[in-house]
């Protein structure tokens, strides 16, 4: 029976994760475009400019890219999104949700911004109640920018802040301030957006709860409908070199963070999701249950990851602004984008591993039901390890009126990082590991990575 020694083993968000990812042959999106047609599907645009890489920052993006190399990106966007339409014109397909993310995609000039809605606008269809969503930061975050995304019928914005104390923010590594955020907040107040999340980081070194709860009073004061709440991580790459607090204390601020979010009105959907129940159509303060193992989502541009059925691609996972500008060149002078190049094929195990992780860690979980339905078999049999979750108090059954829920209990919600790695195949942890042998060593072996990743020009 298998005990969480440590609540943080790493971020579970999607399954595989990328590093379990190789190269493919001889697949193209045509083989797939029919899993995309109709409507109900997701589109993802990823925008990969920041001002800077944050200390924690593992993902693909680019800081100092120049107004040119921005619009020779767009230009890539553009060529990739026309082939797509092109692939995708005989099913009729219409994206619901379509989502903005990078890097900072507002990082982009105000043509470049009104161009990239331009581009989305006229390669694909949307469904007429279709959201919109896209993130921003602090310093990008200013009037001329806002009313563009106001006219473009932007439905969400999430804003990393990450805390109100500046001796935190530079310690992460961020390039904006607190009294920045503040502005930055209030603008989106006069803007009257439909949703509006904030993200906040727990076990930055040198924080404490008060401090914590001091950025998330802050944070309330503007009335945000979300706030997410992450957990530091320090892996693949970044620079930041300070030692991380003891996982009891992090743990600790997790704990009272929540308590207090919840004390202020806010529903707990996720270990990191907290929604303003006034905000929110369900009744109760309940979240009714959406099916998240199986959905359809088409990323365009370089470093964005696509779902279509039991296959999953992007361009190679990389950090480094080396490697990252590498791939960003390859992607601008690529002609022809419909070969899948980079991915995984999912077994129905991991199917069933995915469905699994996607469900139990958003609440209300488990369907069990739906589960039967879709593989023909019980989810407490094909993982005995539900039933010691059940036992060691993570988890319970509840009930509903047609169907039973897995659902994990609040210590279990707490633990969701640590319980849902237990849920990773050994087939995929070989490959994540391998992934680490080959590419942590270039890692610790850069003597100036804090150097190179905070002020990196390109």
């Amino acid at each position: 029976m298998m005990t969480c020694r440590s609540p943080y083993i790493q971020y579970m968000y999607s399954y595989p994760h990328k590093t379990a990812y190789r190269p493919m042959k001889g697949i193209s999106l045509w083989d797939y475009a029919h899993l995309l047609a109709g409507s109900g599907h997701g589109l993802y645009l990823h925008i990969p400019f920041c001002q800077a890489k944050c200390g924690y920052c593992n993902l693909f993006s680019v800081p100092g890219m120049g107004v040119d190399a921005m619009s020779r990106y767009l230009d890539a966007v553009e060529c990739q999104s026309r082939q797509y339409a092109r692939i995708l014109s005989p099913f009729h397909t219409e994206f619901s949700e379509i989502s903005i993310g990078g890097g900072t995609p507002l990082l982009l000039p105000e043509s470049q911004l009104e161009r990239m809605f331009h581009i989305l606008e006229s390669h694909f269809n949307w469904s007429k109640d279709r959201t919109l969503v896209i993130e921003t930061a602090p310093n990008q975050t200013v009037r001329e920018k806002l009313k563009i995304l106001k006219q473009a019928g932007v439905s969400r914005i999430s804003m990393g802040i990450q805390s109100f104390s500046d001796a935190e923010l530079g310690t992460l590594g961020r390039q904006h301030r607190a009294g920045s955020a503040e502005e930055a907040l209030e603008l989106l107040k006069l803007f009257d957006f439909p949703c509006v999340n904030v993200d906040f980081i727990y076990g930055i070194p040198g924080q404490t709860v008060e401090s914590l709860l001091i950025s998330l009073r802050k944070a309330l004061s503007y009335e945000p409908d979300e706030i997410f709440l992450y957990p530091l991580y320090l892996k693949h790459g970044a620079w930041l070199q300070q030692r991380l607090p003891d996982s009891s204390v992090v743990f600790r601020q997790y704990e009272e963070a929540s308590a207090f979010l919840k004390g202020e009105g806010f529903r707990q959907d996720s270990m990191r999701r907290f929604v303003r129940t006034a905000s929110c159509p369900e009744k109760e303060g309940t979240r009714s249950f959406s099916e998240c193992g199986f959905g359809t989502s088409l990323a365009v541009g370089c470093g964005g990851r696509s779902y279509l059925g039991n296959l999953h691609f992007c361009t190679p996972y990389t950090i480094t602004g080396k490697d990252c500008r590498s791939q960003l060149e390859e992607f601008m002078n690529t002609k022809e984008f419909s070969p899948i190049t980079h991915g995984f094929l999912l077994s129905e195990d991991e199917q069933k591993r995915r469905y699994v992780i996607r469900s139990l860690l958003i609440r209300p979980g488990l369907d069990l039901g739906r589960y039967q339905e879709i593989f023909g078999a019980s989810a407490m049999a094909d993982f005995g390890l539900l039933r010691d979750w059940m036992n060691q108090g993570y988890a319970k059954i509840v009930p509903s009126k047609e169907t039973a829920y897995l659902t994990l209990t609040e210590i279990g919600l707490g633990l969701s990082d640590c319980l849902g790695a237990q849920l990773i195949s050994p087939q995929v942890l070989e490959k994540m590991k391998e992934w680490e042998k080959i590419h942590g060593r270039k890692f610790h072996n850069r003597k100036d990575s804090a150097i190179q990743g905070h002020s990196e020009k390109l």
